[in-house]
């Protein structure tokens, strides 16, 4: 019980600080695990363009869908939950971080976009295809996110297990 009001407290607070940041979900806030970011609104920008970023920046994320859409291959939105970034300990104040992270990664990716080559979509993917080193703030902002990430324990592995050719497995997912 305790664990499920925690999700939902850190739910509340990525929607605020979204909001804040002024990014328009698509149910003006949420009342449960997820929230739904409208990022054609937002920042003119699609939620597959966004999703590569976030992947490159070792935050899991999903393209989704939102009301107005064409094509489920180029939606408009990005859908983040808190389930399991709760399960790893993280509370509010730490997602007010994990908002800073997502508004970095979706300025970088407006950022590509906004190149000859990243206009279209397949255009961006390779683009994207050479990893972080494709934008210099990727790079650092990858760090800072396995950095934050790494205060968390990954649940279910121990420390050993997760050393892999001496680098720590620290995806996040938001």
């Amino acid at each position: 019980v305790e664990y499920q009001k925690q999700v939902l407290k850190n739910s509340s607070r990525l929607a605020d600080e979204l909001n804040k940041r002024d990014y328009q979900l698509v149910s003006g806030g949420t009342d449960n695990h997820l929230v739904l970011v409208d990022l054609k609104s937002s920042r003119s920008i699609d939620g597959a363009r966004v999703e590569r970023v976030l992947e490159m920046a070792c935050i899991a994320t999903n393209k989704n869908t939102i009301p107005g859409d064409r094509s489920a291959l180029n939606p408009g939105g990005i859908r983040m939950g808190t389930p399991a970034l709760t399960s790893r300990g993280l509370v509010e104040e730490d997602f007010a971080k994990v908002a800073e992270f997502f508004d970095r990664a979706v300025a970088i990716a407006v950022d590509l976009k906004n190149t000859e080559e990243g206009k279209k979509l397949k255009g961006f993917r390779q683009m994207c295809a050479v990893g972080p080193s494709v934008h210099p703030d990727l790079v650092a902002l990858r760090k800072e996110v396995s950095d934050f990430a790494c205060q968390f324990p990954t649940v279910g592995f121990e420390e050993s297990e997760m050393e892999y050719e001496g680098e720590y497995n620290v995806d996040f997912v938001a």
